[in-house]
């Protein structure tokens, strides 16, 4: 089944969300930069928690390939506030509790989970270049070694650029 709305070649499309903080990020401001986008279901979970504590441990080896790393998921600016600094984490955190960004990419959906069905998030990255087209794309992930298998890309991918 395919989740994203977009593939690889595609532009990503623009968006505009708060952070943590409440600051406005936009797309554009990481054009020239590798970006991961990563969409997650809910902060304090322990699936997002470990995804987004892995991220945030290899952090300074993503900025080595001028990479980027945000996180998505519908949750409110103060929630992501405070799983930043209860986790100490690193990365960007967005807010989308409209799901409107969420939406446009194809990650919420309707999920089944012990026979009931909810809409949320599937877990989901996708890695972009810096001129913004999607080059890599993983959907419904396993957290496990994700952080991992996504630094690999980067650094095969941009190594190709050069």
């Amino acid at each position: 089944m395919k989740y994203l709305n977009f593939g690889i070649g595609d532009k990503i499309p623009e968006f505009s969300l708060k952070d943590s903080e409440g600051h406005q990020i936009n797309s554009r401001d990481f054009i020239g930069k590798w970006l991961v986008l990563y969409f997650y279901p809910r902060d304090n979970t322990p699936g997002c928690t470990k995804e987004a504590v892995d991220f945030s441990n290899y952090l300074e080896d993503f900025k080595k390939y001028n990479c980027q790393i945000v996180g998505v998921s519908a949750d409110t600016v103060e929630k992501h506030s405070n799983f930043k600094e209860k986790h100490n984490l690193k990365v960007i955190l967005l807010s989308d509790p409209e799901h409107s960004v969420l939406e446009k990419f194809g990650v919420w959906q309707l999920k089944k989970n012990y026979g009931k069905e909810n809409w949320g998030v599937v877990r989901s990255t996708i890695l972009i270049d810096p001129n913004g087209t999607i080059k890599k794309v993983w959907e419904n992930v396993k957290v496990k070694d994700h952080v991992l298998d996504v630094l690999e890309s980067l650094k095969n991918l941009s190594n190709k650029r050069e």
